[in-house]
This record gives C-alpha cells, structure tokens and sequence, in this order.
C-alpha cells in the first residue's frame, strides 16, 4: 500500500511519527500554499527553498513540491499514486486546522491520518484540573513539564516513490546571510549549542553581543528539528523553560484562535492608539535615534532574525514609545523573520502591548538607552549593525548626542513613557 507524507512544519526525517505512521512506502510532498508563502518575506521563502531541497536530497531527489491550493491538490496527487492514506503531523494554527478539515473532506475515501505535532506536548493537551486551558505562563509550565512528552520516534526503512509529475522548488529571492537549511545543520547546530554555549545560556542569553543563544528557533519553525529531540538532552533550566514558552503560547492560540489577530485581553480593544505611518516607517527601517532599537530593526533585515532581548524592545519602543498598534509590528516582524512563528510572534507581540497573557505587563515600559547599556554594555552589537556610530566608543553608542551621521530621536522617551501609562491606566480604571 502507498501513503502520502504531506510534509509543513516537520521537514525531516528522523523523530518523525507521521512519517512512522506512513511507511514503508511512501510519496513525500510539500505544497507552497500561497495562503502562507505571499504574506513571507524574502528571507523566510529563502531559508524553507534551502530546507526543501535538503529534504529532497535525503530523500534520493524524490520530494514532489508543487504550488496551489492544498485542498485541490492534496486529493489529486494522493488519488494519482492510488495512495490508501495522507499522514500529517497535526497543525493547529487557525488556517491550519481549517484545512485540514477541507482537504480531509475533499479525500473522501482516502484517510486523513494526524500522528504527531510541531510540539512537544500538543495544544489543547495540558490543562487546569477543572478542564479550563491555562492563562499564565509559570502554572502552565509546570504542568506541562508534569504531563511529560514521549522520547524521540523510533525511525524504520521508507521506500520513497517516484513522484507522478514533476516537482519544482523556486529559486531563491535575493537574502542576506542566513543560517545553514536543512536537519543537518539543525542538528550540528543544536549539538554545538549544547556542548559548547548551554552551561552559560543562562548568563549569557540576554546579550546580543555575544553567541549566547541557540539559534534553533528557524529549525523548529520548520520542523528540521523535533523539539522533543532537544528536550531528550536537556534538565530543567533556562533553555527547557524557553521551549515551555513556545509550547505555552501554541496552547494559547488553539484556545483562542482570534488573538492571532485581536486582543486577548478585549479590554485593550478600547486603548488610544496612534497612526504615524511616518513613525512607522522610521522604526521600520532603523532610524528611531535610539541606537539599539536602529540595530535590531537592522538586524531583522539584514538577516532576517533579531535577538530576543532585542525583540522585546523594539516591540516595546513601537508600542510605548510610539504608541502605534502591535499587529503592525506583527505583520512586519512575521514578513521577516526566517523563524517567524504565528503563536509565538503574535502572543510576544501582545505580551509587550500588555493585552496577552500577563497579569499587568503596562507597567513595563522599556527605556531603550538603559536597555542598551545593560545589556549591550560595551556597544559591540550597536556597531556591527549600526555602522555610523562605529567611531563611537564603549557605552556611550548608546547615546550618541548631536552624532553627524545618526538621526536625533524621533520621540522623547520620558514623555512618551508617561503617555502610555495614562493611556493604559484609563483603560484599567473600573
């Protein structure tokens, strides 16, 4: 009997339970679904082309990727190679489980099988006692850790089938520099990561200056790497808690699949909010005046990733400081980012607007200079990406006063500090 392996977030082939479940004969496929490559940037399409054609070599050059809509053309590959069955790694993202369901009805008499996720534990699996889906992160994680995940998938032989039309991946678009595609690299990575930076991840993981961090999160996007195989070598920590974060916010959005685009909390629905297009613009491109929100803002465009540190104050600067709506952002950090991440980028975002999931995130309003000289305390990171201030010394590139070649502040951030307190208290007040 031949299956169909219908790969998304899961481009590998070791720790694949949907790819145990198919077996032994199978055709393995990708759609580029335009519902999901057109809102991608450059950066994202090139680093999944260079993770498909590495899944297309381990699989002797027999990977059919084809382009259009799933629903359509899922149903007619499988019937083409007379398959008994389409196996997926389950997604739970709000497109996702929508189709699903119509592919699944489009099959007919072809059995949609789900075997596995992206997650350690799936969505929807860790709950209160009472049932109800946790709210805040620290009662979700233990719980979480307490539910426990099985140990990576056993793998056996594939007889992988010519495809029955031709495959075509795209070229590339035009990128800088990315990391290396494919689930070699993401395990050369994760094992270089482990050997060499996990002991000092918790010290070091807030710098941007320093390879402090793992770099996994594009390998995890794309399923390169299961992040059971990681778990497999970690003890609780820093580094098993940052998984709990992904695992935890994926839980968030299958509960509540409208805030990958409104606010959790609806209170936050009724917040004055700006429309600076300008501003916008300015925060886009990396020219604010504050330097390490200039360098992060470069970084996403130069590589298409940004520390995580960084992440959360560009996002506070745009939502603080400029006081614009943190689905801009969303939308630009998600056109970027090679890892972009529908549950973690949308549910960050509102943890730094202060509608997600913590209790009273308004209080914290990152200042940007602060920020930079505790975390980027020597400058190194604002002068790699900001290189007009390159002449500037130590800590004092964080703020480059009357600097010829560097743009003044667009807002003042005490000011705009204090504006945005008033603006979320008006909407606490009973």
């Amino acid at each position: 009997m031949t299956s169909v392996l219908w790969f998304r977030r899961d481009l590998r082939t070791r720790d694949h339970p949907a790819l145990v479940a198919a077996g032994p004969r199978v055709l393995g496929l990708f759609v580029l679904d335009k519902r999901l490559t057109e809102p991608s940037g450059a950066s994202r399409l090139a680093f999944l082309y260079r993770c498909l054609r590495d899944l297309d070599s381990q699989l002797g050059g027999r990977l059919l990727v084809v382009s259009g809509d799933p629903v359509e053309l899922v149903p007619r590959i499988a019937r083409q190679v007379d398959a008994s069955a389409v196996h997926v790694s389950a997604d739970f993202g709000p497109y996702g489980r929508k189709r699903d369901s119509q592919v699944e009805e489009a099959l007919g008499d072809i059995d949609f099988v789900r075997t596995g996720s992206p997650y350690a534990v799936s969505p929807g699996r860790v709950t209160k006692p009472d049932g109800t889906p946790y709210k805040v992160f620290t009662p979700f994680s233990k719980a979480w850790a307490d539910h426990g995940w099985r140990r990576p998938a056993r793998m056996s032989e594939v007889d992988w089938i010519e495809p029955p039309r031709k495959s075509h991946i795209p070229k590339d678009p035009a990128v800088g520099k990315l990391p290396e595609a494919g689930e070699q690299a993401a395990l050369g990575a994760w094992a270089t990561f482990r050997d060499e930076r996990l002991d000092d991840y918790a010290t070091n993981r807030d710098r941007p200056d320093k390879p402090g961090t793992s770099w996994m999160s594009p390998y995890l996007k794309w399923g390169c790497v299961h992040p059971r195989t990681l778990l497999a070598d970690l003890e609780p920590g820093p580094y098993r808690n940052e998984l709990a974060w992904r695992e935890f916010y994926a839980d968030v959005l299958w509960h509540n699949p409208s805030s990958a685009r409104k606010n959790l909390d609806r209170k936050f629905d009724s917040i004055e909010l700006d429309n600076d297009q300008e501003l916008f613009e300015a925060w886009c491109e990396g020219r604010t005046g504050y330097p390490i929100v200039d360098a992060g803002m470069r970084q996403l465009r130069e590589m298409g990733w940004m520390h995580n540190r960084v992440r959360m104050i560009v996002a506070s600067f745009l939502v603080k400081d400029l006081h614009l709506p943190w689905w801009w952002g969303a939308r630009h950090f998600m056109n970027h980012l090679v890892d972009g991440d529908l549950a973690s980028n949308q549910h960050g975002w509102q943890w730094a607007a202060g509608s997600g999931t913590d209790a009273a995130p308004y209080f914290r309003v990152f200042n940007p200079t602060t920020q930079g000289e505790k975390f980027d305390p020597n400058g190194d990171y604002v002068r790699r990406f900001v290189p007009e201030l390159g002449d500037v010394p130590g800590k004092r590139v964080h703020q480059p006063v009357d600097h010829p070649e560097y743009p003044k502040p667009v807002v003042d951030h005490k000011h705009e500090r204090e504006v945005a307190l008033s603006r979320y208290n008006a909407i606490k007040r009973p």
